[in-house]
């Protein structure tokens, strides 16, 4: 096996608020719909969403039917420069996404944003601060 990921699904009880948030509040292009599974454009890696009731069915595992809690994933989004970061931010905050915690400048030598989808996904927008 190769250890590289080629797809993230995140899995929901509601797909069309998912759906709304991530072609329209963060940009992405539908590539594929079938209702209760979709596919986004996405460079270098496939992104979907997918009902947890679909993967049940298929596979007939218990977690599948199990309510999401707490965090278990995060998308992290680069940006060019920490003026991109405040004015993404900006943006999908304006347009729905949930604030975290509003731009700042880390230890570590990123600026970072973090905003929540409607599920509550916390995720991430940076960009490496110039040294």
């Amino acid at each position: 096996m190769k250890p590289q990921i080629a797809l993230i699904t995140i899995l929901t009880d509601n797909v069309p608020d998912l759906v709304h948030f991530y072609r329209d509040v963060l940009g992405f292009s539908v590539k594929l719909d079938s209702g209760e599974y979709v596919e986004f454009e996405s460079q270098g890696v496939r992104f979907s969403i997918c009902s947890r009731g679909t993967l049940f069915g298929v596979t007939q595992h218990p977690s599948y039917q199990e309510p999401h809690h707490g965090q278990a994933f995060e998308l992290a989004f680069s940006l060019e420069s920490p003026a991109g970061v405040d004015e993404a931010y900006r943006e999908i905050i304006t347009l729905g996404a949930t604030p975290v915690q509003t731009p700042a400048d880390m230890p570590w030598g990123q600026r970072t944003a973090i905003f929540a989808d409607p599920d509550g996904n916390i995720h991430e927008l940076f960009c490496d601060l110039p040294q």
